[in-house]
């Protein structure tokens, strides 16, 4: 696991606006074939290029696909058709797809992510609370599974970038087991010391 560590600190991309940061790396999920994925549309931009000829049209969907039980992932799908933009859309989250901790429909401890100008706070919150989230980050709290959290969107209210802060902030969780195990304590000296 060291040996591991030590390569990724080599190899990862060290701005913030990295999608490889070492907790995304390390939640990644491989195989998708037993996985009953449904897929979101959180935007679509219609982008228009002017030639000689007239104007031309093209379409870009961001995408977020999950199975409501902590396994989430988004991709960009640019096409002429708005329906092919999707289904590429669609694909690409597929083999993007990462693996998150959902404790009893929360998250296990707030988190706060940046990426570009969009900052993401995520709060646990209680039973019968819902999501308290706009737009963008409703689509992926929901596909991950997450019930009740309390959710917090600042700067830049770019879907795209949302997204991304998003998903960035829920690869940084980490279950009290895995604390353990990484920190090499038992279960019961995380929560008391």
């Amino acid at each position: 696991m060291v040996v591991l560590n030590n390569w990724l600190m080599q190899h990862a991309k060290p701005d913030s606006n990295s999608n490889y940061t070492m907790a995304t790396i390390l939640n990644r999920v491989k195989t998708t074939n037993d996985l009953e994925l449904k897929d979101r549309l959180v935007a679509v931009n219609r982008v228009t290029k002017v030639t000689k000829g007239g104007r031309t049209f093209t379409f870009a969907a961001i995408v977020v696909v999950g199975d409501e039980n902590g396994i989430i992932g988004w991709g960009l799908g640019k096409a002429g058709e708005v329906t092919a933009a999707i289904q590429k859309g669609t694909d690409a989250a597929k083999k993007n797809l990462i693996k998150v901790p959902v404790l009893k429909g929360t998250i296990p401890h707030e988190q706060y992510a940046k990426f570009g100008g969009a900052q993401v706070y995520l709060q646990p919150a209680s039973q019968v609370t819902g999501v308290k989230a706009g737009g963008a980050m409703r689509a992926v709290l929901e596909s991950v599974g997450v019930k009740d959290v309390l959710a917090k969107a600042k700067g830049s209210s770019n879907p795209h970038n949302l997204v991304k802060a998003t998903i960035k902030a829920l690869a940084e969780l980490r279950d009290a087991n895995t604390v353990a195990h990484q920190r090499g304590v038992q279960l019961s000296k995380v929560f008391n010391g």
